[in-house]
Protein backbone atom coordinates (compact mmCIF):
# COMPACT_ATOMS: atom_id res chain seq x y z
CA UNK A 1 0.00 0.00 0.00
CA UNK A 2 1.16 3.53 -0.69
CA UNK A 3 0.57 6.81 1.14
CA UNK A 4 -2.59 8.64 0.13
CA UNK A 5 -3.53 12.27 0.14
CA UNK A 6 -6.67 13.14 2.10
CA UNK A 7 -9.55 14.23 -0.10
CA UNK A 8 -12.17 15.55 2.35
CA UNK A 9 -15.45 17.00 1.18
CA UNK A 10 -14.18 20.35 2.47
CA UNK A 11 -11.07 21.63 4.17
CA UNK A 12 -13.18 22.97 7.05
CA UNK A 13 -14.55 19.48 7.71
CA UNK A 14 -11.06 17.96 7.64
CA UNK A 15 -9.67 20.65 9.95
CA UNK A 16 -12.56 20.18 12.39
CA UNK A 17 -11.86 16.43 12.45
CA UNK A 18 -8.17 17.05 13.15
CA UNK A 19 -8.95 19.42 16.02
CA UNK A 20 -11.50 16.96 17.43
CA UNK A 21 -8.88 14.19 17.37
CA UNK A 22 -6.44 16.46 19.20
CA UNK A 23 -9.03 17.19 21.90
CA UNK A 24 -9.94 13.51 22.18
CA UNK A 25 -6.31 12.51 22.69
CA UNK A 26 -5.78 15.28 25.21
CA UNK A 27 -8.73 14.02 27.26
CA UNK A 28 -7.26 10.52 27.48
CA UNK A 29 -3.72 11.77 28.02
CA UNK A 30 -4.85 13.94 30.96
CA UNK A 31 -7.41 11.48 32.30
CA UNK A 32 -7.64 10.88 36.06
CA UNK A 33 -9.80 7.77 35.75
CA UNK A 34 -8.46 4.55 37.29
CA UNK A 35 -6.38 2.58 34.82
CA UNK A 36 -8.08 0.02 32.62
CA UNK A 37 -5.82 -2.72 33.90
CA UNK A 38 -7.11 -5.50 31.66
CA UNK A 39 -6.51 -3.48 28.47
CA UNK A 40 -3.08 -2.27 29.63
CA UNK A 41 -1.90 -5.75 30.61
CA UNK A 42 -3.13 -7.27 27.34
CA UNK A 43 -1.22 -4.64 25.33
CA UNK A 44 2.01 -5.15 27.31
CA UNK A 45 1.66 -8.92 27.00
CA UNK A 46 1.35 -8.64 23.21
CA UNK A 47 4.40 -6.33 23.04
CA UNK A 48 6.42 -8.88 25.04
CA UNK A 49 5.29 -11.57 22.57
CA UNK A 50 6.50 -9.44 19.64
CA UNK A 51 9.91 -9.57 21.32
CA UNK A 52 9.69 -13.34 21.73
CA UNK A 53 9.36 -12.99 25.52
CA UNK A 54 6.91 -14.69 27.83
CA UNK A 55 4.15 -12.57 29.41
CA UNK A 56 5.45 -10.79 32.53
CA UNK A 57 4.09 -10.79 36.05
CA UNK A 58 2.30 -7.49 36.62
CA UNK A 59 2.79 -5.34 39.71
CA UNK A 60 0.40 -2.40 40.06
CA UNK A 61 1.37 0.59 42.21
CA UNK A 62 -0.45 3.87 42.97
CA UNK A 63 2.08 6.33 41.48
CA UNK A 64 5.33 6.67 39.51
CA UNK A 65 7.10 7.42 42.79
CA UNK A 66 5.93 4.06 44.16
CA UNK A 67 7.01 2.41 40.91
CA UNK A 68 10.52 3.81 41.32
CA UNK A 69 10.79 2.20 44.75
CA UNK A 70 9.56 -1.12 43.37
CA UNK A 71 11.98 -1.04 40.43
CA UNK A 72 14.95 -0.17 42.65
CA UNK A 73 14.04 -3.11 44.89
CA UNK A 74 14.38 -5.45 41.89
CA UNK A 75 18.03 -5.08 40.81
CA UNK A 76 18.98 -6.75 37.54
CA UNK A 77 15.44 -7.12 36.20
CA UNK A 78 15.16 -3.69 34.58
CA UNK A 79 18.60 -2.50 33.52
CA UNK A 80 22.18 -3.75 33.79
CA UNK A 81 24.63 -1.39 35.43
CA UNK A 82 25.55 1.53 33.20
CA UNK A 83 22.75 1.15 30.63
CA UNK A 84 21.39 4.53 29.54
CA UNK A 85 18.39 5.39 27.41
CA UNK A 86 20.74 6.59 24.64
CA UNK A 87 22.27 3.10 24.46
CA UNK A 88 18.98 1.27 24.06
CA UNK A 89 18.26 1.28 20.34
CA UNK A 90 20.93 -1.19 19.14
CA UNK A 91 19.61 -3.74 21.65
CA UNK A 92 19.37 -7.39 20.63
CA UNK A 93 18.06 -10.57 22.30
CA UNK A 94 20.58 -10.30 25.13
CA UNK A 95 19.47 -6.79 26.05
CA UNK A 96 16.85 -5.95 28.67
CA UNK A 97 13.20 -6.01 27.64
CA UNK A 98 12.93 -2.23 27.94
CA UNK A 99 15.82 -1.69 25.52
CA UNK A 100 14.31 -4.09 23.01
CA UNK A 101 10.93 -2.35 23.37
CA UNK A 102 12.63 0.97 22.62
CA UNK A 103 14.14 -0.54 19.49
CA UNK A 104 10.77 -2.01 18.50
CA UNK A 105 9.04 1.36 18.84
CA UNK A 106 11.82 3.23 17.02
CA UNK A 107 11.70 0.84 14.08
CA UNK A 108 7.90 1.17 13.94
CA UNK A 109 8.15 4.95 13.79
CA UNK A 110 10.83 4.78 11.09
CA UNK A 111 8.63 2.58 8.93
CA UNK A 112 5.60 4.83 9.38
CA UNK A 113 7.69 7.92 8.61
CA UNK A 114 8.78 6.21 5.41
CA UNK A 115 5.13 5.68 4.49
CA UNK A 116 4.55 9.39 5.05
CA UNK A 117 7.52 10.24 2.78
CA UNK A 118 8.64 12.96 5.14
CA UNK A 119 11.48 15.18 3.85
CA UNK A 120 14.48 15.38 6.20
CA UNK A 121 14.13 17.90 9.03
CA UNK A 122 10.60 18.88 8.00
CA UNK A 123 8.97 21.18 10.54
CA UNK A 124 5.45 22.36 11.21
CA UNK A 125 3.66 25.43 9.90
CA UNK A 126 6.72 27.56 10.64
CA UNK A 127 8.34 25.92 7.60
CA UNK A 128 5.96 27.86 5.37
CA UNK A 129 5.90 31.09 7.40
CA UNK A 130 6.36 34.33 5.56
CA UNK A 131 9.68 36.24 5.80
CA UNK A 132 8.36 38.18 8.79
CA UNK A 133 7.88 34.95 10.71
CA UNK A 134 4.06 35.04 10.76
CA UNK A 135 2.65 31.53 10.93
CA UNK A 136 -0.05 31.02 8.26
CA UNK A 137 -3.46 29.52 8.84
CA UNK A 138 -3.67 25.80 7.98
CA UNK A 139 -5.63 26.54 4.80
CA UNK A 140 -3.14 29.22 3.73
CA UNK A 141 -0.28 26.79 4.38
CA UNK A 142 -1.86 24.24 2.04
CA UNK A 143 -2.30 26.93 -0.61
CA UNK A 144 1.38 27.82 -0.21
CA UNK A 145 2.39 24.24 -0.98
CA UNK A 146 2.56 22.61 2.44
CA UNK A 147 1.60 18.95 2.67
CA UNK A 148 -1.32 17.62 4.68
CA UNK A 149 1.27 16.05 6.98
CA UNK A 150 2.87 19.45 7.62
CA UNK A 151 -0.49 21.04 8.38
CA UNK A 152 -1.23 18.29 10.90
CA UNK A 153 1.99 19.12 12.70
CA UNK A 154 0.55 22.51 13.50
CA UNK A 155 -3.01 21.39 14.21
CA UNK A 156 -2.28 18.29 16.30
CA UNK A 157 1.38 17.37 16.81
CA UNK A 158 2.45 20.76 18.16
CA UNK A 159 -0.32 21.17 20.76
CA UNK A 160 0.02 17.57 21.98
CA UNK A 161 3.81 17.75 22.24
CA UNK A 162 3.77 21.11 24.04
CA UNK A 163 1.03 19.99 26.41
CA UNK A 164 2.02 16.41 27.20
CA UNK A 165 5.75 16.01 26.66
CA UNK A 166 6.89 19.50 27.67
CA UNK A 167 4.28 20.82 30.13
CA UNK A 168 3.20 17.62 31.92
CA UNK A 169 5.66 14.76 31.47
CA UNK A 170 8.86 16.79 31.83
CA UNK A 171 8.09 18.38 35.23
CA UNK A 172 6.71 15.07 36.54
CA UNK A 173 9.91 13.26 35.52
CA UNK A 174 12.02 15.90 37.23
CA UNK A 175 9.95 15.77 40.41
CA UNK A 176 9.29 12.05 40.70
CA UNK A 177 12.31 10.29 39.23
CA UNK A 178 15.76 10.35 40.86
CA UNK A 179 18.49 12.36 39.18
CA UNK A 180 20.43 9.22 38.31
CA UNK A 181 17.89 7.03 36.51
CA UNK A 182 20.31 4.42 35.09
CA UNK A 183 19.21 1.82 37.64
CA UNK A 184 15.56 2.33 36.64
CA UNK A 185 16.04 1.31 33.04
CA UNK A 186 13.77 2.94 30.48
CA UNK A 187 10.49 4.49 31.56
CA UNK A 188 7.37 4.28 29.40
CA UNK A 189 4.89 7.05 30.09
CA UNK A 190 1.57 5.48 29.14
CA UNK A 191 -0.97 8.27 28.70
CA UNK A 192 1.78 10.90 28.44
CA UNK A 193 3.30 9.09 25.43
CA UNK A 194 0.14 10.05 23.53
CA UNK A 195 1.86 12.99 21.81
CA UNK A 196 3.79 10.71 19.42
CA UNK A 197 1.26 7.88 19.23
CA UNK A 198 -1.59 10.24 18.33
CA UNK A 199 0.46 11.75 15.50
CA UNK A 200 0.52 8.45 13.60
CA UNK A 201 -2.99 7.41 14.65
CA UNK A 202 -4.49 10.70 13.41
CA UNK A 203 -2.82 10.46 10.00
CA UNK A 204 -4.37 7.04 9.45
CA UNK A 205 -7.82 8.21 10.60
CA UNK A 206 -7.69 11.35 8.44
CA UNK A 207 -6.49 9.57 5.31
CA UNK A 208 -3.04 11.16 5.18
CA UNK A 209 -1.26 7.79 5.27
CA UNK A 210 -1.82 4.05 5.11
CA UNK A 211 0.50 1.78 7.06
CA UNK A 212 1.32 -1.89 6.68
CA UNK A 213 -1.14 -4.13 8.52
CA UNK A 214 1.44 -5.41 11.00
CA UNK A 215 2.42 -1.82 11.83
CA UNK A 216 -1.23 -0.89 12.33
CA UNK A 217 -1.54 -3.75 14.81
CA UNK A 218 1.54 -2.69 16.75
CA UNK A 219 0.48 0.97 16.74
CA UNK A 220 -2.81 -0.25 18.18
CA UNK A 221 -0.97 -1.74 21.17
CA UNK A 222 0.79 1.55 21.92
CA UNK A 223 -2.55 3.33 21.45
CA UNK A 224 -4.22 0.99 23.96
CA UNK A 225 -1.50 1.76 26.51
CA UNK A 226 -1.77 5.51 26.03
CA UNK A 227 -5.53 5.34 26.50
CA UNK A 228 -5.57 2.95 29.47
CA UNK A 229 -2.73 3.47 31.94
CA UNK A 230 -0.13 5.68 33.56
CA UNK A 231 3.64 5.17 33.53
CA UNK A 232 5.14 1.68 33.36
CA UNK A 233 8.49 -0.09 33.58
CA UNK A 234 9.13 -3.23 31.52
CA UNK A 235 11.49 -5.70 33.18
CA UNK A 236 12.63 -9.24 32.58
CA UNK A 237 9.71 -11.35 33.74
CA UNK A 238 7.97 -8.48 35.56
CA UNK A 239 6.27 -5.23 34.56
CA UNK A 240 5.56 -2.44 37.06
CA UNK A 241 2.47 -0.44 36.16
CA UNK A 242 1.59 2.87 37.83
CA UNK A 243 -1.96 4.17 38.15
CA UNK A 244 -2.95 7.46 36.58
CA UNK A 245 -3.16 10.59 38.78
CA UNK A 246 -6.25 11.10 40.91
CA UNK A 247 -6.12 14.82 40.12
CA UNK A 248 -4.51 16.79 37.31
CA UNK A 249 -5.22 20.51 36.83
CA UNK A 250 -4.29 22.56 33.76
CA UNK A 251 -4.84 25.93 32.15
CA UNK A 252 -4.62 27.02 28.54
CA UNK A 253 -1.27 28.45 27.50
CA UNK A 254 -3.02 31.13 25.46
CA UNK A 255 -6.53 32.36 24.85
CA UNK A 256 -6.58 30.94 21.31
CA UNK A 257 -4.35 27.84 21.12
CA UNK A 258 -4.97 24.25 22.21
CA UNK A 259 -1.78 23.99 24.28
CA UNK A 260 -2.20 23.32 28.01
CA UNK A 261 0.13 23.58 31.00
CA UNK A 262 -0.10 22.46 34.62
CA UNK A 263 -1.54 25.02 37.02
CA UNK A 264 -3.47 25.20 40.30
CA UNK A 265 -3.64 28.10 42.75
CA UNK A 266 -5.21 26.35 45.77
CA UNK A 267 -3.55 22.95 45.93
CA UNK A 268 -1.39 20.42 44.07
CA UNK A 269 -1.69 20.49 40.29
CA UNK A 270 -1.03 16.73 40.20
CA UNK A 271 -1.96 14.29 42.96
CA UNK A 272 -1.79 10.50 43.12
CA UNK A 273 -3.79 8.33 45.51
CA UNK A 274 -0.74 7.54 47.67
CA UNK A 275 -0.21 11.25 48.43
CA UNK A 276 2.50 11.87 45.82
CA UNK A 277 1.91 15.39 44.56
CA UNK A 278 3.34 18.21 42.51
CA UNK A 279 2.52 21.91 42.94
CA UNK A 280 2.66 24.02 39.77
CA UNK A 281 1.77 27.66 39.12
CA UNK A 282 1.33 28.68 35.47
CA UNK A 283 3.57 25.84 34.33
CA UNK A 284 6.33 26.43 36.92
CA UNK A 285 6.85 23.61 39.46
CA UNK A 286 7.13 25.12 42.94
CA UNK A 287 7.55 23.96 46.54
CA UNK A 288 4.30 23.55 48.46
CA UNK A 289 4.91 26.68 50.55
CA UNK A 290 4.65 28.87 47.46
CA UNK A 291 1.01 27.81 47.07
CA UNK A 292 0.00 27.42 50.72
CA UNK A 293 1.99 30.10 52.58
CA UNK A 294 4.30 32.46 50.67
CA UNK A 295 6.10 35.00 52.85
CA UNK A 296 8.67 37.69 52.15
CA UNK A 297 11.23 35.82 54.26
CA UNK A 298 10.80 32.59 52.31
CA UNK A 299 10.82 34.46 49.01
CA UNK A 300 14.14 36.16 49.77
CA UNK A 301 15.68 32.89 50.96
CA UNK A 302 14.71 31.13 47.71
CA UNK A 303 17.58 30.86 45.23
CA UNK A 304 15.57 29.72 42.19
CA UNK A 305 14.51 32.82 40.25
CA UNK A 306 11.39 31.23 38.73
CA UNK A 307 10.21 29.90 42.08
CA UNK A 308 10.82 33.31 43.66
CA UNK A 309 8.84 35.04 40.91
CA UNK A 310 5.96 32.59 41.27
CA UNK A 311 5.93 33.09 45.04
CA UNK A 312 5.72 36.87 44.68
CA UNK A 313 2.85 36.55 42.22
CA UNK A 314 1.09 34.15 44.60
CA UNK A 315 1.53 36.59 47.49
CA UNK A 316 0.50 39.49 45.26
CA UNK A 317 2.68 42.36 44.09
CA UNK A 318 0.97 44.93 46.29
CA UNK A 319 1.48 42.81 49.41
CA UNK A 320 5.07 42.00 48.48
CA UNK A 321 5.98 45.65 47.86
CA UNK A 322 4.50 46.68 51.20
CA UNK A 323 5.97 43.81 53.26
CA UNK A 324 9.40 44.07 51.62
CA UNK A 325 9.44 47.86 52.20
CA UNK A 326 10.23 48.71 48.58
CA UNK A 327 10.42 52.45 47.91
CA UNK A 328 8.68 53.86 44.81
CA UNK A 329 11.19 55.80 42.68
CA UNK A 330 9.01 56.87 39.74
CA UNK A 331 6.08 55.89 37.54
CA UNK A 332 5.37 56.45 33.84
CA UNK A 333 2.96 55.43 31.11
CA UNK A 334 4.21 52.37 29.24
CA UNK A 335 4.75 53.42 25.58
CA UNK A 336 5.07 49.78 24.55
CA UNK A 337 1.79 48.81 26.21
CA UNK A 338 -0.80 51.62 25.93
CA UNK A 339 -3.06 51.97 28.94
CA UNK A 340 -0.56 50.40 31.34
CA UNK A 341 1.82 51.97 33.86
CA UNK A 342 5.46 51.29 34.61
CA UNK A 343 6.49 51.48 38.28
CA UNK A 344 10.12 51.58 39.35
CA UNK A 345 11.01 50.62 42.93
CA UNK A 346 14.22 50.82 44.92
CA UNK A 347 15.16 47.46 46.48
CA UNK A 348 16.82 47.59 49.93
CA UNK A 349 20.40 46.35 49.74
CA UNK A 350 19.70 43.77 52.46
CA UNK A 351 17.14 42.00 50.27
CA UNK A 352 19.05 41.27 47.07
CA UNK A 353 22.55 41.91 48.51
CA UNK A 354 23.44 44.20 45.61
CA UNK A 355 22.30 47.62 44.36
CA UNK A 356 19.20 47.00 42.27
CA UNK A 357 15.78 48.27 41.36
CA UNK A 358 12.57 46.49 40.47
CA UNK A 359 10.46 47.43 37.45
CA UNK A 360 6.81 46.44 37.84
CA UNK A 361 5.05 46.16 34.50
CA UNK A 362 2.08 44.53 32.80
CA UNK A 363 2.34 41.80 30.17
CA UNK A 364 1.58 42.94 26.64
CA UNK A 365 -0.35 39.75 25.78
CA UNK A 366 -3.64 38.65 27.31
CA UNK A 367 -3.83 35.63 29.63
CA UNK A 368 -6.33 32.83 28.90
CA UNK A 369 -8.75 34.33 31.45
CA UNK A 370 -8.68 37.70 29.67
CA UNK A 371 -6.47 39.49 32.23
CA UNK A 372 -2.98 40.90 31.76
CA UNK A 373 -0.35 39.50 34.07
CA UNK A 374 1.75 41.84 36.26
CA UNK A 375 5.37 40.92 36.72
CA UNK A 376 8.56 42.42 38.08
CA UNK A 377 11.97 42.67 36.44
CA UNK A 378 15.26 43.36 38.16
CA UNK A 379 17.12 46.30 36.63
CA UNK A 380 20.39 48.10 37.51
CA UNK A 381 20.31 50.32 40.57
CA UNK A 382 21.43 53.45 38.70
CA UNK A 383 18.30 53.65 36.52
CA UNK A 384 15.86 56.38 37.65
CA UNK A 385 13.49 56.48 34.66
CA UNK A 386 10.90 53.66 34.30
CA UNK A 387 10.91 53.96 30.49
CA UNK A 388 14.70 53.68 30.40
CA UNK A 389 14.45 50.68 32.72
CA UNK A 390 11.90 49.03 30.41
CA UNK A 391 14.15 49.68 27.44
CA UNK A 392 17.13 48.17 29.31
CA UNK A 393 15.24 44.85 29.65
CA UNK A 394 15.02 44.69 25.83
CA UNK A 395 18.57 45.91 25.21
CA UNK A 396 17.24 49.30 24.05
CA UNK A 397 17.64 52.86 25.18
CA UNK A 398 14.70 54.62 26.76
CA UNK A 399 14.19 56.65 23.58
CA UNK A 400 14.18 53.53 21.40
CA UNK A 401 11.70 51.78 23.71
CA UNK A 402 9.44 54.87 23.71
CA UNK A 403 9.09 54.52 19.91
CA UNK A 404 7.84 50.93 20.04
CA UNK A 405 4.39 50.43 18.58
CA UNK A 406 3.58 47.50 20.84
CA UNK A 407 5.54 45.02 22.90
CA UNK A 408 4.57 41.44 23.76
Amino acid sequence: MSPVTARPRSFQEWEASARALCDDWLRDALSTRPADRATAQAAVTDLYRLLGSSPPRFVWVPSPAAAVRTVLDSPGRFSPAGLRAADALPGGPGWPVAARLASLAAELRDRMDTRLRRPPRQRGLESVADPGGTRPTPQAALAAGASWDTVLRGLLDGPLTASLRDAVRAPLRTALLPTDTDALGLTWHGQHDAYWIAAYDARARLGVARYHEEDVRQLGLWTDLARSTGWWWAGDGVCVMAERPAELHTERLSAFGAELRLHRMDGPAVRFTDGTRLHVLHGTPVPEWVVTGPTVERIHAERNVEVRRSAIERLGWAAYIEQASLRLVATADDPGNPGSRLQLYDVPLALWRRPARLLLTVNGSVEPDGTRRRYGLGVPGHLDDPVAAAGWTYGLSGGQYARLVRRT
